[in-house]
Formats: structure tokens, sequence, C-alpha cells
């Protein structure tokens, strides 16, 4: 063995000791094996012309942003993985990646849809929404007829049986606009069925004929060609003149529509960026402030109540099962996670069921018990009641787990000292159990309280924000928390206001990460008291 293999042996007499490589640190990587090397470089070549083939057709898709992106960590990848003297950075740089693709660039995405106009009215691009309405046209009814498909070789032929005309062979290539003449003809012997004729709609789509008499007709429809007279047509600087009337449509950039000269909007718009538009709306109309404002009120009280609870009733039972006298601890243990074991929305449709008005065995039982038949989810309270007893429910078996394992780090001979001083069980649990468990449970704490706080899943699948709040411009529930009421603008309102629901969440990520940081620093305070 040479010293070169073995750092930790001392040179011997007269025996040169092994350089050191520039910066003092030995190069542990020269030894690879020439297999390894050439395996290592043929696998980042692999990825990184996956990762600039997916950059490609990510730009090719209209995303230049998330394809920058791709491009990015395809450089990386190949610096990375192929030099040396990067080698630590090879257990970095995947989760790095990976927070930029999955976390940093959705949550950027959405800051930004929340300083546009983006909303199911905004859907296109400037040019899209352009086409579109050049794409309008009135058809001519006297000039409309039936069609079939006659195949020619490789290409095809329009047949047009009311008038006897057979159009010249076209490949109906719906990448290519295609025009083809018209003359007289007898019916093709070969004529293609109608399911086959409207698998090539979108050849015919882009096909347009000319008849003898010039007069142009275009596809009306799935049976039909026709005449179609364009409803607009395309002037200076992007106004587009109405063919009937010679009115204008005038494009708004600040609006993203086209605008009448009425000043009405035309949908569909494109999407615009519109400054801080959004945020304006929430704080300055009263149809939307109010809502949030007790939208937001409820959620911190729903956030709040929820950890209390789970942590409370978990604690309890935890305590419970650390009695040593306690039999068949076993079976209580199964029993009292089953709500963690058993997967949520099942639980949460399950008690939609028991909590139902009129069948459910919750109100069976009280109507047997007690004569009453409580409207669990017509009234806002006891809706809101509801929900934190679901979500009570689902979440104490987890709190329960983590303080079994805190309370077993609880030295025994503290609790025996101060039972030994006459101290109650109650009093040795708040002076020397809870103030050596709590530090360690802040963490989780807090991390509950944000999780509840954008705990949309149990909303959705118990009320769906029911009931509504009246005089709202927006949709918005009693039982809505932010993230609920968020979910429902994007994506249950009919305007889907993708943009104003961006707004919100930047408000709710600034709120959540703020509320965080206080009750993480409240609660640290409170740990370090001294009791």
């Amino acid at each position: 063995m040479t010293y070169a293999s073995d750092p930790l042996r001392r040179p011997a007499a007269g025996e040169e000791p092994d350089p050191a490589p520039r910066g003092g640190r030995r190069d542990t990587h020269g030894d690879e094996r020439p297999a390894a090397r050439a395996l290592r470089l043929g696998l980042t070549a692999l990825v990184t012309l996956a990762l600039l083939y997916g950059a490609f057709r990510l730009y090719l898709e209209g995303l230049a942003l998330l394809g920058a992106l791709f491009l990015a960590v395809a450089v990386g990848v190949a610096v990375i993985f192929s030099l040396s003297r990067f080698y630590a950075a090879r257990f970095i740089f995947p989760g790095v990646a990976a927070v930029l693709i999955f976390v940093a660039f959705p949550m950027a995405y959405t800051i930004w849809i929340g300083f546009t106009n983006y909303s199911s009215l905004n859907l296109l691009t400037y040019e899209r929404a352009q086409d579109y309405l050049l794409a309008r046209g009135s058809v001519d009814a006297e000039t409309e007829q039936p069609f079939l498909v006659a195949p020619d070789g490789d290409a095809f032929r329009i047949w047009l049986p009311e008038s006897g005309l057979l159009s010249a062979p076209v490949p109906l290539d719906d990448a290519v606009e295609e025009e083809a003449a018209l003359s007289p003809a007898e019916e093709p012997a070969a004529l293609l069925e109608r399911r086959d004729a409207i698998a090539l709609r979108g050849g015919l789509q882009t096909l347009s004929l000319t008849t003898p008499e010039g007069v142009i007709l275009v596809n009306a429809g799935l049976r039909t060609f026709a005449s179609v007279t364009p409803t607009y047509r395309l002037a200076e600087d992007g106004v587009l003149v109405r063919t009937e009337d010679g009115a204008t449509l005038t494009p708004d950039q600040s609006r993203g529509f086209y605008v009448t000269e009425a000043g009405e909007t035309v949908p569909p718009g494109w999407r615009v960026a519109v400054g801080l538009q959004n945020f304006e709306r929430i704080f300055q109309s009263r149809g939307i402030r109010e809502p949030i404002a007790a939208i937001f009120l409820w959620t911190v009280i729903f956030a709040a109540a929820s950890v209390v609870g789970t942590f409370a009733i978990g604690l309890a039972l935890a305590v419970v099962l650390q009695w040593p006298h306690l039999s068949f601890k076993p079976l209580y243990r199964i029993l009292l996670i089953l709500p963690y074991a058993v997967p949520a929305f099942i639980s949460i449709l399950v008690f939609r069921g028991l909590f139902n008005q009129n069948f459910g065995e919750i109100n069976l039982i009280l109507g047997a018990l007690f004569g009453i038949r409580p409207d669990w989810f017509s009234d806002p309270i006891l809706a809101r009641t509801m929900i934190l007893v679901v979500n009570i429910w689902l979440g104490y078996p987890y709190m329960m787990l983590i303080g079994m394992g805190f309370l077993q780090a609880v030295p025994e001979d503290h609790k025996k000292a101060a039972a030994l001083e006459g101290a109650s069980a109650l009093r040795v649990f708040f002076t020397i159990t809870l103030p050596q468990i709590l530090p360690p449970f802040l963490p989780l704490l807090i991390a509950s309280f944000a999780f509840n706080f954008n705990n949309l899943v149990v909303i959705l699948l118990l009320t769906r924000g029911l009931p509504d709040m009246p005089g709202t411009i927006v949709p918005a529930g009693q039982t809505d928390i932010l993230a609920s009421f968020t979910y429902r603008i994007a994506f249950s309102d009919s305007l889907q206001q993708f943009g104003l629901a961006g707004a919100i969440t930047l408000l709710i990520f600034v709120l959540v990460a703020g509320l965080s940081y206080a009750n993480f620093v409240a609660m640290r305070r409170a740990g370090r008291r001294p009791s």
C-alpha cells in the first residue's frame, strides 16, 4: 500500500510526502475508472440533450420563459456533471433545479398573472384574437350546398352533387391553404363515407373552391360549402372595419379588447399587463373587499382553532396512552390512528353523509334524543362548526403520534421529584412536561397553521364554501377560506378571473409568511420564558 492510497499512514524516513493539490485538498476524483467516466459523460449528454429538446419545444409552443429555464438547467447539468471541479455541486444541483422548475417558477408565474387581465375572456394573444374576429363571416344561403369527398390517389376531389361540379385534386393538408377550381363533371365512382370525410375536416377548412362563374366557396360546416362574406376586414394600425356598415373596432392595448365606437368591448380579448388594477379592485370594490375581509377573519380562526384543537386532543390522548397502567394500549393506538390511515377525502365524504340534514345519522340521533335537526349546511355558524369538527378529527392523530414520541424524551426523574414534593399530575404536566415538549413542537405547530390556512380540500369536499354570502360580485361563501375563495374565482366563476385570483394568491402568500413568522417569534419567546 502506498502513501497516496492511505492518507492516514505517516511517510517513512526518506519518503517524500504526497503533495496536496492546489487549495490544500486532495483530488478524490482522479482515480475514477475510464468506464465509469464514460458512463457518467454519456448519461450527462443524454440528459442535457433531453433538456435542450424540451426547451426547444417549449419555445415553439410560445412558453419562452419556461424554455429559458429548461435551457439554464441543461447548461447546469452539462457543466456540473462533466467537470470534476464541481463534484460537490452534483449533490445539490438536482434539488435546486427541482425547486426552480416546480416551486419557484409556478409561484413567480402565479404572481405575474396577478398583474395581468388574464381571464376566460382574455385567454388569447393579440394576434390570435385578431385572427378569430377576421375569421367571422356570414354564409350566403343561396350558394350553400352539400358536398362529398372522392379519393383520387394520394389526393382528394370535392363533389357538389346539386350543381354537378367536381374540383381538381387537392391533398387536403390542414397545414397549407389550398385552392381548387370546380368544373362540370359526372359523379365520381368512389365516394368517402361521411365519417371518413369528417376526419378530413382540418384540410377542408383551409380549402377554397372557385366555381366557373368565379364565386369562391369555402367550408361552411361539416356538410356544406358556401360563399362566406367576412364580417370584418383589417385596416391600418390593427383597426377592424365591419363590411356591412363600415363600423370600426379599435384595439385597446390597455384593456386587452377590441372596442367599438361606443366604447363597448368585443370578446375575445387578449392578455395584457394591467399593473395594480387587480389589487385596486380588491381594496376599492366593496363587493370584493367586504367578503375578503370576512373570509380572511374566518381563515385565521379556522387555522388557529384547528391547530389548538388537534394539538390539545392529540397531546391529551398521547398522555393517556403513555399511562403505564392502561390495558389494551396497542388496540387503542390502532383505533385512534385510523383517521390518519384512511385517505382524507374518503373521511370527508363520509362526514358529508353523516351531517346530511335530512338523512344523516347525526341528525337522526339528535332528532330521536332531543327532537332537533340542525341545518348543518345552511346555517353559517353550524357549517363552520361542522368544518372545525371534521378538520380536528382528521388532524389529531398526527399530533398524537408526535406527542407520544416527545413525551418519551421527558426525564421521569423530574416527574417523580415533583410528585414527591406533593405536586398533582395536572401541575406536573403543565410545569414540567409541557415546557419541555413545547419547543420541539413549535415548528410542527407553525407548519400546521400554514397548512390549515390553505386547506381548501376539506372546504371544497365538505361544503364547497356554502352557504353563499349575499351582496358579492364574486363567488364567496360563509365557509370559504382564502384558498377556496381564490379557487372559486379562478375555476368556478363563469368569467374565470385568473388575474384577480393571482393577486389574491400573492396576498395570501404574504399573509401566511407574516403570520407564520409572527407565530414563530411569539412561540419561541414563550418557550424561552422561565417558568
